[in-house]
């Protein structure tokens, strides 16, 4: 079956993952980087039509492939839309060999004892029957913890996992993403009560169950050993959370069985003007550097 040659690729298979998930909040910077500027289009429906044709061509390219990237987190449009005359979901998995996830959270709540919670997802049951459907094998959602505020980070946990047995219901792979701001000011502060939190969560999953955890570089390497050594925990990927990919990487290759689901830190040098080949070049080296980073360690 293919979902379980999907759940074998993505714990045991050396690589990294793709976040190709860029929403509503974060578009136009994706855009500007890759050198589309806000004057260039008008309204949501053009701008999203711009980053589509951004990532199709970011999973069409040569150096996009399996052997090095095993897993791609895709927003809702992009899983709608088409590759090469196929649904992204079936391209990438057929064509590609890479295991397709969706991004369903809808945004962050304000911010109230220093963590941001994640907005109600609306008809999140009907986005899942879809996601199956199209061959959506996880999903990814994001929260964000700003200090270290044991109660706040315990409303971040609460909130992931219920979710993820929602997800779970489905026959999907969560991935629960709190994120930590690389900007906290007690960041390590913040990371040993998530740690905590993490793990009672996880000793409370029903035998047989698992999900993922998508989660910002500890300040102390392998500091999240035992989330990666949990028997719950299908594979621990972490996010490139604002540092630059020079500074992710060599953070990353510092912690063992973590691997990279990095989004800035791997497209940000690629530009619209770009000839096909130097695109692919570009897109090839980001690609072996963060591989590298999520293989061998230090």
């Amino acid at each position: 079956m293919a979902n379980d040659t999907m759940l074998a690729q993505i714990t045991e298979k050396p690589g990294f993952f793709a976040a190709l998930d860029q929403s509503g909040g974060s578009t136009p910077g994706a855009l500007r980087l890759y050198g589309i500027p806000e004057s260039a289009y008008s309204g949501d429906a053009e701008m999203f039509k711009l980053i589509h044709e951004m990532r199709v061509r970011i999973i069409t390219a040569p150096s996009f492939t399996g052997e090095k990237i095993i897993g791609a987190i895709l927003f809702e449009a992009t899983m709608d839309g088409q590759a090469q005359g196929k649904p992204v979901p079936t391209f990438l998995w057929e064509e590609r060999g890479v295991v397709p996830f969706l991004k369903v959270d809808k945004g962050l709540e304000t911010e109230a004892d220093g963590v941001q919670l994640m907005k109600p997802i609306a008809g999140l049951d009907a986005l899942l029957e879809r996601a199956v459907k199209l061959g959506i094998f996880g999903t990814k959602m994001r929260s964000v913890i700003n200090l270290n505020s044991k109660e706040g980070i315990a409303a971040i946990a609460k909130q992931q996992f219920a979710l993820g047995a929602q997800i779970a219901a489905h026959g999907l792979m969560p991935i629960l993403e709190p994120e930590i701001s690389i900007k906290s000011p007690d960041k390590a502060g913040a990371e040993a009560t998530l740690l905590a939190e993490l793990t009672k969560g996880l000793d409370a999953l029903p035998d047989g169950s698992s999900v993922m955890l998508k989660l910002t570089i500890p300040d102390v390497a392998d500091f999240y050993r035992p989330l990666i050594e949990h028997p719950r925990v299908a594979r621990v990927v972490a996010l490139s959370g604002g540092y630059t990919r020079t500074d992710a990487c060599q953070r990353l290759a510092s912690n063992h069985g973590m691997i990279a689901s990095f989004s800035r830190a791997l497209i940000n040098e690629l530009k619209k003007q770009m000839s096909e080949d130097e695109f692919d070049a570009t897109l090839a080296k980001c690609i072996d550097e963060i591989y590298e980073a999520s293989v061998v360690k230090v």
